[in-house]
């Protein structure tokens, strides 16, 4: 199954971060490729995680793909993951970690392993999934930046 992994170190605190990446909602309006999200369910557990099932329609060229996740939003463990639920894919698996550092920022992890259903559909847009999860990163960072300020 193919994977892409990253860390990075930002300047902002692992609770602002995570607030950004669990804030699903706004993801059309900074994240490359993704056209609409809508939440389709939230429910609050008793300890300080939020599940949502979201809705993620992506385009890129003349490809529209919608897919639909249940999004785990653990704010005690900073942490959000993304778990495949119905789409174009076999798998997906999508997780965001937040560690702070010593400087007052923190590390960024996203993990994403993913196959999609479709070898037609995996030979068109699977070139172009290393490229895009690398522009995901830097669109994060730069909407932390515009939203926290770029001295963190």
């Amino acid at each position: 199954m193919p994977a892409f992994s990253t860390k990075r170190r930002v300047r902002h605190t692992p609770q602002k971060m995570f607030d950004l990446v669990a804030d699903v909602e706004r993801y059309p309006e900074f994240v490359p490729f993704c056209e609409r999200l809508t939440i389709r369910g939230r429910r609050q557990s008793e300890g300080a995680s939020t599940t949502l099932v979201a809705d993620m329609t992506i385009g890129y060229r003349l490809v529209r793909e919608t897919f639909t996740s249940k999004v785990t939003l653990d704010r005690q463990a900073l942490e959000v993951r993304a778990d495949y639920m119905e789409g174009p894919f076999r798998n997906m698996e999508n997780r965001w970690t937040f560690r702070p550092l010593a400087n007052g920022g923190c590390e960024v992890c996203f993990d994403i392993a993913y196959e999609f259903r479709s070898r037609t559909l995996a030979m068109l847009m699977g070139a172009m999934f290393d490229r895009a999860f690398r522009m995901f990163v830097h669109a994060f960072e730069t909407r932390a930046d515009a939203l926290y300020g770029s001295a963190g």
